[in-house]
């Protein structure tokens, strides 16, 4: 973290880096607040403000702020079960309530899930129709993020959705990153999160925000959703710092994304041509050309061996190119995901070729 903190290049700023005291100090200036509004108490004031923006901005009826996302998409699928009669969800397997909630969905909301595609990438309209059984709700991850931050074109997913609704089931979103979609799908936020009935999307993750999520859909979903956030514990005394941070990053942040994708896609092209150079035995970068701002870099090397490669280049050059690095499921295969934002404008093609070769001389 020292070295990651310590560095003057780096292509995105880790969540994980800010201290105590540098999170503190950018509270008074978040979303021009003023200092004289009424501090909220249990989702009045500043929340419900960021609550009609999000609600707007996704063309929506209503929104709901969540302290997380996966207490806002398990109260979603729930609420939608009970309304369609049905408690399947089908939903891809690597999906985040599937690899990341301890299996909530079934423990504590009594839902079952079908999956249907075990593929790497986004189901089919013709899986969807072909389901073997019923279910109530589709779920689609918008970007599968397991997958390689996968979208599917805006054709693909106008047909999903159109099988769902043959399959008289509702549509839900998982909008965690829907907010830098828009580049890929070639339409506009409302026109997306208009396909589906409901949509959570995260104050986090590409906005950058302290923490918390929203749920958006029709007024009566929304406000049947708030009812469970309370039962679930998410009805939270105060919250305006989550609130002010998200509406900073909804400001800020949001009309930046299409560069940053953008960026991302020149960054994609130039490692691909910097680990040829480097004469590397093999790589890969998923998806050669990326459909959000994230996207994969798989090689041939042990994880440990990779970071460490990656960390010794960020004590001696004051460069960070790859951070933390996992196995990727073949023997001495490993992946890495890279996110670009604002830090990342200044990178030529140029300076990432040249970073490569610097990173693959500590291999």
């Amino acid at each position: 973290m020292a070295a990651w903190r310590g560095a003057d290049r780096v292509l995105s700023r880790s969540l994980l880096e800010p201290t105590v005291g540098e999170l503190l100090a950018t509270l008074p200036g978040l979303a021009e607040a003023d200092p004289d509004e009424g501090a909220d108490v249990y989702g009045d004031g500043v929340v419900a403000r960021l609550e009609q923006r999000v609600a707007e901005l996704l063309g929506m009826e209503d929104a709901a702020f969540f302290p997380s996302g996966t207490m806002a998409q398990q109260v979603a699928l729930r609420c939608w079960a009970g309304r369609t009669g049905n408690p399947v969800v089908a939903l891809h397997p690597m999906s985040h309530p599937e690899l990341w909630e301890g299996g909530a969905l079934s423990v504590v909301s009594g839902l079952r899930t079908v999956h249907p595609t075990r593929e790497a990438r986004q189901p089919t309209a013709r899986e969807v129709a072909e389901l073997a059984e019923p279910f109530g709700t589709l779920m689609l991850e918008l970007p599968l993020r397991e997958a390689g931050f996968l979208l599917p074109t805006w054709e693909e997913l106008v047909a999903l959705v159109e099988a769902a609704r043959e399959r008289d089931a509702v549509v839900h979103f998982d909008g965690a990153r829907l907010w830098e979609s828009t580049v890929q799908l070639g339409r506009p936020l409302p026109e997306i999160a208009g396909l589906a009935d409901s949509v959570y999307v995260s104050f986090y993750k590409s906005l950058g925000g302290l923490s918390g999520a929203a749920l958006a859909g029709p007024a009566a979903l929304v406000g049947e959703a708030r009812v469970w956030r309370h039962r679930y514990g998410g009805q939270i005394f105060r919250q305006f710092p989550q609130a002010l941070s998200a509406l900073a990053g909804l400001e800020r942040e949001l009309p930046r994304l299409p560069s940053y994708v953008a960026q991302a896609r020149v960054v994609a092209a130039a490692l691909r041509e910097g680990f040829a150079e480097a004469g590397l035995p093999w790589f890969r970068v998923h998806p050669e050309v990326p459909h959000t701002h994230q996207f994969q870099v798989w090689l041939p090397y042990e994880a440990d061996r990779l970071t460490e490669a990656g960390l010794r280049q960020a004590e001696s050059t004051g460069r960070v190119l790859f951070r933390r690095w996992s196995p990727a499921g073949p023997p001495a295969v490993s992946l890495t995901e890279l996110e670009l934002t604002s830090p990342s404008l200044s990178w030529t093609p140029s300076d990432i070729r040249t970073a490569v070769a610097d990173f693959a001389s500590y291999l």
